[in-house]
């Protein structure tokens, strides 16, 4: 059964969603942890919404029902209800959102309304928004970000308040390869990157606008930087987060195609210039060529090519 901890709808629409939330839970089609999102028909007057929703249960409640196997642990479930399906391009951030939310009822369990309610009622705020509120706040200087987000350049941030530093970081992580690309390949750049302690970029919020020291950036990053301000006229926090997926979407490709490039280029000089030329035009060049330089770092012919490109861009 389904017993309401919290909710802002009104009791006809509460009721729908409870229905919708039991017939998924009847099916088994809500793991333990991990965010769904759909399309709900609710008795308000935007009609049909984007429902985000996550079961999980208490740790320390959990562990003792393993002890004690009279002890059913509590099981929750969350729901965000958003303009439409759009939640789906940020399940990731509300999946550590209700992450978070089960550290804080796993401290708080004596008093779960008071600990829970003011952290729901700004779930939009503290989820959906970081990204939008660090481009309004860079603005033209986004593709320095952008840039070290690409490169694993080690990013510091002085005089900012929490949330300030919350969403820069939040950002960072939202705009890197992560998961794109080889683990082994991220962790070889970052350790690079931080060995070159005098690559570190600073980022100093003590005034109205961010200042940057040992600031980097391209042509790619200026591009998209520029996508960003022109979107900011809109407001909306999800064209924010498309873009971002569209950028990283952008330099996969041009990583994919420069290895695809330099495969040729083992055994064919043309191959070779064709790698230059990418490399010149592409707007990206001394990033990729990082990357790649990592990724073949055990491969010979490969290693030689991308020694070769690099003499031919210092150049």
């Amino acid at each position: 059964s389904l017993s309401l901890l919290d909710t802002n709808l009104p009791a006809e629409a509460e009721t729908e969603l409870r229905s919708f939330i039991a017939k998924r839970l009847s099916k088994g089609a809500l793991f333990e942890g991990m965010g769904n999102v759909a399309s709900v028909g609710l008795s308000i007057p935007e009609g049909k919404v984007g429902c985000y929703y996550c079961r999980f249960q208490q740790e320390s409640l959990l562990e003792m029902a393993t002890l004690e196997s009279d002890i059913n642990a509590p099981e929750y479930v969350v729901c965000f209800l958003g303009g439409s399906e759009k939640e789906d391009t940020f399940r990731l951030e509300l999946d550590k959102y209700i992450q978070n939310l089960k550290i804080n009822l796993d401290l708080e369990q004596k008093n779960l309304e008071s600990c829970v309610s003011p952290y729901l009622k700004s779930w939009f705020e503290d989820a959906i928004c970081p990204i939008q509120r660090v481009v309004q706040l860079f603005q033209d200087k986004l593709a320095s970000l952008l840039h070290a987000a690409l490169s694993y350049t080690p990013v510091e941030v002085k005089n900012a308040d929490e949330r300030t530093e919350k969403d820069i970081s939040r950002f960072l992580a939202a705009a890197s390869l992560q998961g794109l690309v080889q683990e082994g390949t991220m962790t070889s750049l970052c350790i690079a990157m931080t060995e070159e302690q005098h690559k570190s970029m600073l980022i100093d919020c003590s005034g109205p606008q961010p200042q940057l020291h040992n600031a980097g950036s391209n042509r790619f990053c200026e591009d998209w930087m520029q996508a960003f301000v022109n979107g900011a006229e809109g407001g909306n926090p999800f064209l924010f987060r498309q873009i971002l997926e569209n950028f990283k979407l952008k330099a996969i490709q041009d990583i994919n195609n420069l290895k695809r490039f330099i495969r040729q280029a083992e055994m064919n000089h043309y191959a070779l210039f064709k790698c230059y030329l990418f490399l010149k035009n592409c707007g990206s060049g001394d990033i990729l060529l990082k990357i790649v330089k990592v990724e073949h770092a055990e491969m010979p012919e490969a290693r030689n090519v991308v020694t070769v490109l690099e003499e031919f861009m210092r150049e």
